[in-house]
């Protein structure tokens, strides 16, 4: 039998907020992340424009000698994984190490590393190559450091399928609890990819928006879209069984309800036309739940503000919800803090948290004109109404497709 799974604990760095609470009071505020890039010149760019995060210090986290040994995404994770440990007030002394895990993915990595030792190559020779270079390079580094780092010795997994990368961490770690192979489990993504490589790469794929205004560069859903912003920075949830959770008197913020994955089989990049693959994750993730989907009433969308998935995630959604789509606030996360790529679903699955927890769902800033086929409900200004069932989906290069149904807890 099947267990229920709980979220006892929450923690986020993102470009509008160090913390779960900064960030979703930046969100109620309808404030962006968006500004010229400073990691690097970028100049001679076609896109100069990103999400970064702002003031951030890994040694607020951590000790200097370790933030040293990490690469940024990996110290990204560190940080929300020691705010969601805190908030869910998890005593490991307590534990037994070997039934708690971890399932933290990032869906590149440190390209930081790859550019700055390959151009030691170039520049000085093999041998001077960084010893640690690789260890600190591959993505799976980040559920490694936070595993030594709390002593999780049960399953330490890193799951990688691009955009669709922290939603599927956290479906595989409900899954690990649900089925009884753990009793808490970390769970999230992380990321860091505004470097040369990384901007150049993603503009050349004309998957970025080259707009220099801050205002209008992240439009999901809106006629004037011109492709995604790139975002940066991690979201990690403490799952926990019920049970557990309620033995050590935790706080429970809401039920995971349900998980559901498709494959587009279709184009590296390109989502399947007629939504057919989001559609059936979605289905997918309510039949797990045991809800029909009139019971669904707000979807966190992958929304990227690229012409394609924008519309072929609406066609999804009608497909999935036919008539009941009209009745759906859908909105995007990313029109305040771009696309966080491997760390995308795990802060929109926090949002959907938040949005159960305080009745609230959030704008979809800076949407304005609807587009022909693009007529839902796209939240152009907030709702405070009651959320029982959100859906957040994503959907990621290589015809990925992941859905997660959170539900408010009834106890």
């Amino acid at each position: 039998m099947k267990r229920r799974v709980v979220i006892t604990g929450m923690g986020a760095i993102t470009p509008i907020g160090l913390s779960v609470a900064e960030f979703w009071e930046s969100v109620k505020e309808r404030r962006t992340g968006f500004a010229p890039i400073t990691r690097f010149d970028a100049a001679g760019y076609k896109c100069r424009l990103a999400a970064e995060v702002k003031g951030f210090d890994g040694k607020n986290y951590m000790d200097f000698k370790s933030a040293k040994r990490m690469e940024l995404f990996s110290q990204f994770a560190m940080a929300a994984s020691k705010e969601a440990m805190e908030d869910a007030a998890l005593d490991m002394a307590a534990e037994d190490p070997y039934r708690v895990g971890c399932s933290i993915g990032s869906g590149i990595g440190s390209l930081q590393a790859v550019e700055r030792e390959h151009k030691k190559i170039l520049e000085k020779g093999p041998s001077r190559v960084n010893p640690l270079f690789v260890p600190m390079m591959i993505s799976n580094m980040a559920a490694g450091n936070v595993s030594i780092a709390y002593g999780l010795k049960g399953k330490s997994i890193n799951v990688v399928t691009a955009c669709a990368t922290g939603t599927n961490s956290i479906g595989e770690a409900f899954r690990t609890v649900q089925y009884g192979d753990a009793d808490v489990m970390l769970a999230g993504g992380c990321e860091s990819c505004v470097t040369p490589v990384g901007i150049a790469g993603f503009t050349a794929l004309t998957a970025l928006s080259t707009v220099d205004d801050p205002a209008r560069c992240s439009l999901p859903f809106d006629k004037g879209r011109s492709g995604f912003v790139m975002g940066e920075g991690a979201a990690i949830v403490v799952l926990e069984e019920l049970e557990h959770a309620k033995k050590r008197g935790a706080h429970i913020y809401a039920e995971l309800a349900g998980y559901g994955c498709t494959s587009d089989a279709y184009h590296i990049t390109s989502p399947v036309e007629d939504g057919s693959g989001a559609a059936k994750a979605m289905a997918n993730a309510i039949a797990d739940a045991g809800l029909a989907p009139q019971d669904i009433t707000y979807i966190n969308a992958h929304g990227t503000a690229t012409h394609h998935n924008d519309l072929f995630e609406t066609r999804a959604i009608k497909l999935a919800f036919e008539d009941h789509a009209r009745n759906l606030r859908i909105n995007s996360t990313k029109s305040m803090i771009g696309h966080l790529l491997g760390a995308a679903g795990a802060i929109e699955f926090v949002t959907c948290v938040k949005e159960i927890q305080e009745s609230y769902i959030h704008a979809t800033v800076g949407y304005t004109e609807p587009d022909d086929e693009l007529d839902l409900d796209y939240c152009k200004h907030p709702y405070e109404e009651e959320v029982r069932h959100a859906l957040t989906n994503s959907l990621g290069f290589g015809g990925h497709n992941a859905t997660l149904v959170v539900s408010k807890y009834a106890g």
